[in-house]
């Protein structure tokens, strides 16, 4: 057998080098290090939560951009395919539809579409409450920090000044400190123990105290982190509202603007009526020949990089110089001003608010102001708007009167309360407005000495609001005096006394009704006299139909009106209860000061000294001869 291989020599097992034991650190190291992963971890987790919000945002954006592709691809596939077989069934060769039909079509798209737009604005307005509210509360969790980290910031002073005390104090000190009196033994037995007791537990008190209030911060923190996520969020559906928005403006097809714009509002009276069927007319024709051109109206984002669309170039003015925001085509051998589409949609929303009673901060169907009115347009062509008149002065580049474009903010401008109303150009030195003259949005001329911005291209800087705006309220055009003269036409719609139909009338509260411009003026009086008093104006008769002039006039001869002759038929007229009913009263002393101001008068024979004294009646305006 071969020899084994004999065995190693067997070595001493080697240790391995002694490590010197790390130093224990102190509880405030131990604290910071705690408060710094602390921290890192809340900011790995915050900017992990604001991605995934931007994510879902973005992914949220884009799903509604299909959604919306997709109903409107399944509206005009529905179409198509009740059409084709409406054909078929009839044994008719497909052809192209009846006119009927494509502007039945259009209307119908057109209402959908008015239904998203005002959906917009209330997504918004929702949306930036939600954002206050976010806002202030990150305010408030960021108060609370800077308090805790205070507080945190004496209690370690505290505990530093405790442990320097400790240091260098004598063992007499403290003694005295633990509450022996001065010259006590101080060999007598525990008396030294009992101080230094005292001292620790005094040092231990002071840095549970900075822990403490280490945690009241890491916590404060937290909150802060949380709420400025929930900001980030709520700003982050802001976003999505106006970026959909913009998407629909820049896609409208022409044909649904045109149907838009027609679309009817409450009534007006038979002048004010002829002025905005005029404007609106000419409006759609000017859409339907561009789309007769074949022109795509292009965005304001194409306008702003040059990316024109086929057959467009940048319009420019006399001088030859560009002028930013608008295109210009050829239509009918003609070169025209062509606007963008979000500009388009703008104004084709505001003559849909054509007839809306007008409503001091009002930004709905049920009431808007000047400043409200163009919010709420241009908030729907995703143009997110703010709700004061120097907001938007500032929200784009200033325009002399001489280059107005369709869709601009035309501001007019009072000599003391300087910008004091706004509305949207229309052409033709008209502008949509919300006016508290008439009560009401309406197509008024341009007001001498206006000025425009144009929203859709960017200021140079910020623009310079003219002399005197903010020093008094803005009026939207209303009357520096009250307007207890202003002339009215009594013929609304061009109905006679007692003859106006009810779907015609606006209501006022309680069954009441009224002509829709003096429904507005009495909703704001009214508005005015409940914060006046904090009860609602009360109200008995409004609107008397010419059946019921009859049975009022049989029944009380002597204080009513021949049949046909009422301001109660025109519904221009209101009898009132609640206090405003007694002269002298102090409802009836604030109506007779107040009133004016928003068109209702007392007339000279329903006063005190009258020929028939009646408190209760007051009317809207003097009736036109």
């Amino acid at each position: 057998m071969p020899a084994r291989p004999s065995s190693p020599a067997v070595r001493p097992a080697q240790r391995p080098p002694q490590r010197p034991a790390p130093r224990a650190r102190t509880p405030e190291e131990l604290a910071r290090a705690r408060s710094r992963a602390g921290a890192a971890a809340r900011r790995a987790a915050v900017v992990e939560l604001r991605a995934r919000r931007r994510a879902d945002a973005r992914a949220r954006r884009r799903a509604a951009a299909v959604r919306w592709a997709h109903r409107t691809g399944a509206v005009v596939a529905a179409l198509v395919v009740v059409l084709v077989g409406a054909v078929v069934v009839s044994g008719v060769q497909p052809d192209t539809p009846a006119a009927a039909s494509v502007a039945l079509d259009l209307t119908a798209r057109a209402t959908q579409l008015r239904d998203q737009l005002t959906g917009t604005t209330t997504d918004l307005q929702t949306a930036r409450t939600t954002v206050a509210a976010a806002q202030a509360d990150l305010t408030t969790a960021q108060d609370a920090l800077a308090d805790a980290r205070s507080t945190l910031a004496d209690a370690r002073a505290n505990v530093g000044a405790s442990a320097a005390q400790l240091y260098r104090a004598t063992p007499l000190d403290r003694a005295v400190a633990a509450g022996y009196p001065v010259g006590a033994d101080l060999a007598v037995t525990g008396s030294l123990a009992v101080a230094a007791e005292h001292t620790q537990q005094s040092l231990a008190g002071a840095t549970a105290s900075a822990e403490a209030a280490r945690r009241a911060a890491d916590l404060a923190a937290a909150r802060v982190d949380t709420a400025q996520a929930v900001l980030d969020g709520a700003l982050d559906q802001v976003d999505e509202v106006v970026q959909a928005a913009h998407a629909r403006a820049g896609a409208l097809d022409p044909g649904v603007a045109v149907a838009l714009a027609g679309l009817p509002g409450p009534p007006s009276s038979a002048d004010q009526q002829a002025a905005d069927d005029g404007a609106r007319t000419a409006w759609q024709a000017r859409l339907t020949a561009l789309t007769a051109a074949g022109i795509t109206l292009p965005t304001a984002d194409q306008l702003r990089s040059g990316d024109l669309p086929a057959g467009l170039t940048p319009a420019r003015d006399a001088s030859g110089a560009d002028v930013p925001g608008v295109a210009a085509g050829v239509v009918d051998g003609a070169v025209v001003p062509v606007p963008s589409a979000e500009a388009a949609a703008a104004l084709s929303y505001a003559f849909a608010q054509l007839g809306t009673p007008f409503l001091p901060g009002g930004t709905t169907p049920g009431g808007v102001d000047c400043a409200g009115l163009t919010a709420v347009v241009w908030t729907a062509a995703g143009t997110a708007l703010g709700p004061g008149l120097v907001d938007q002065w500032t929200a784009g580049a200033v325009v002399p009167a001489g280059q107005l474009q369709a869709g601009d903010l035309v501001f007019g401008v009072d000599p003391l309360a300087g910008l004091d109303d706004v509305g949207i150009y229309a052409g033709d030195g008209s502008v949509v407005t919300a006016s508290a003259r008439l009560h009401q949005v309406v197509v008024a001329p341009l007001p001498a000495g206006a000025t425009g911005v144009r929203v859709t291209v960017p200021a140079a800087g910020t623009n310079a609001p003219p002399p005197g705006t903010g020093t008094l309220p803005t009026s939207c055009g209303a009357p520096a005096a009250p307007a207890t003269s202003a002339a009215v036409d009594p013929a609304w719609g061009g109905f006679a006394n007692g003859r106006i139909p009810a779907a015609s009338l606006c209501p006022v509260g309680g069954g009441q009704l009224l002509r829709c411009d003096a429904a507005a003026a009495y909703t704001a009086l009214a508005q005015a006299f409940q914060r006046a008093f904090g009860t609602p104006l009360c109200i008995t008769d409004s609107y008397r139909s010419y059946a019921a002039q009859q049975d009022a006039h049989v029944r009380k001869p002597r204080i009513t009106a021949v049949p046909g002759t009422s301001h109660h038929g025109w519904g221009l007229a209101v009898d009132l209860c609640g206090g405003v009913n007694v002269f002298g009263s102090a409802e009836h002393e604030w109506m007779t000061t107040y009133a004016g101001w928003f068109g209702w008068v007392h007339p000279d024979w329903a006063q005190a000294t009258g020929q028939n004294p009646e408190p209760w009646h007051w009317e809207f305006g003097n009736l036109r001869s």
